[in-house]
């Protein structure tokens, strides 16, 4: 009774808008107060050791690695790179999109970094050729999911803080996955292409294929730094979200392309958002630790256990489930509000939790592209200048490749599984 309390107050208030972080805090807080055995102190306590974690450190760093990789123009070399690999191809801008964000997934992480940068670039670029408005916004922020997936994942390192496992392991976890998204992304791409032909492609900004690899291969050195050497032993994950950005600084100062004005302006943005999800970490430390003293991850996992013992239907059900919660909650507040609450029930199902932390993440995530959450929705908005309901509207088709995606992955634990092993060996 008292956890169901919890969890309609909590629901009751992000109903009315309050922030995430102040609606689990203030529940929270009343729990402690009619809770005669637990001290204000411990409920501190609890607040403040979930960010206490040299993990979550990883956080920031790789945040301000992608903001300064948007800065700095590094984004940029990439995006001609792939411009002049896939020019004379069909649907090469659908290409260079999905492409795009593959190759920056590895410097930020985010899918709001991603959205941000390739929209304001790629979306005009893609009108101007002809293409549908809603079919180039729609797969911009398609392919942005790529990055919450792919290393070095924001979402990943909150999960491994919150299950206790590996950040590297989770982070080869991922690598498999966001492959197959960005493969069956080129699929709906190539058959776009097929019916909506597009004649001026082979026009435009090309350059010459030896000077454009001479001007991204430095930035292309960024993900062998950290996940070789992750890989290599050399680095921890946080140590090698620090290297990385020292190495995209140095990269800017030698190309001249980031000044103190914008410097300063991406330490801003880099803390406003770090605050914004270390306080969500914060507070969702203590409403875990609530949840876990009222015994909430037993009584889930003996309803799943009562409802089924079969692992396929436990996580055919948690996926119906996160996909209701991703639209009413940021993936990152999602995972650590429900990783408590449903890896006990997945282990005892015999799932293991590297393969189930990419199902939720990526289940997750999918409510960045759906209302009335959809923080992608509205950074595309922003940053195009279309319709709120436009952007919807054009990301409706690619939910499609997205599901495929997420069933292929949930079924099948060797595309999550595979690498981690490999690597282990």
């Amino acid at each position: 009774m008292t956890l169901g309390l919890l969890v309609i107050a909590m629901l009751l208030l992000l109903f009315l808008r309050v922030p995430v972080a102040i609606s689990m805090l203030l529940p929270c807080l009343v729990y402690v107060a009619w809770s005669p055995d637990i001290t204000l102190g411990v409920a501190l306590q609890q607040t403040v050791g979930s960010v206490d974690s040299f993990p979550l450190l990883a956080v920031p760093l790789f945040i301000l690695t992608g903001y300064l990789s948007n800065a700095g123009g590094l984004a940029d070399r990439l995006f001609r790179l792939l411009l002049t690999l896939f020019k004379r191809i069909p649907g090469n801008l659908g290409f260079v999109n999905v492409f795009s964000s593959l190759t920056f997934s590895w410097m930020s992480g985010a899918a709001i970094a991603d959205a941000a940068g390739m929209g304001s670039v790629l979306v005009p670029a893609m009108k101007k050729r002809g293409y549908d408005e809603k079919f180039a916004l729609g797969l911009t922020g398609a392919s942005s999911l790529i990055g919450p997936i792919m290393p070095p994942s924001i979402p990943a390192i909150v999960y491994a803080v919150s299950a206790g496992v590996s950040v590297g392991a989770l982070f080869f976890a991922g690598v498999l996955p966001a492959l197959v998204l960005t493969l069956i992304l080129c699929v709906f791409v190539y058959l776009n292409a097929r019916k909506n032909p597009i004649h001026d492609e082979s026009s435009g900004e090309g350059i010459p294929l030896s000077r454009a690899i001479t001007m991204a291969l430095p930035v292309l050195f960024t993900p062998v730094i950290i996940l070789g050497g992750i890989l290599g032993g050399v680095f921890t994950p946080t140590e090698a979200a620090a290297a990385a950005v020292v190495w995209v600084l140095i990269l800017s100062a030698c190309y001249r392309s980031l000044s103190f004005r914008v410097f300063r302006g991406v330490l801003v943005r880099t803390s406003t958002t770090t605050g914004s999800i270390l306080l969500i970490v914060a507070a969702a430390g203590l409403f875990g630790w609530v949840i876990a003293r009222e015994q909430g991850p037993q009584a889930v996992t003996a309803l799943m256990l009562s409802v089924t013992d079969n692992p396929y239907v436990f996580l055919l059900l948690v996926n119906i489930s996160l996909l209701i919660i991703g639209m009413l909650l940021e993936p990152v507040a999602a995972l650590l509000i429900t990783v408590p609450v449903l890896l006990p029930a997945a282990v005892q199902f015999g799932i293991d939790p590297l393969h189930f932390g990419i199902v939720m993440i990526l289940n997750l995530v999918l409510g960045l592209l759906t209302p009335p959450v959809g923080l992608v929705l509205y950074v595309l908005s922003s940053v195009t200048g279309s319709p709120v309901q436009t952007v919807t509207r054009g990301t409706v088709p690619f939910l499609i490749p997205l599901l495929i995606t997420l069933l292929l992955i949930t079924f099948i634990p060797a595309f999550s599984l595979w690498l981690p092993g490999f690597m282990a060996k």
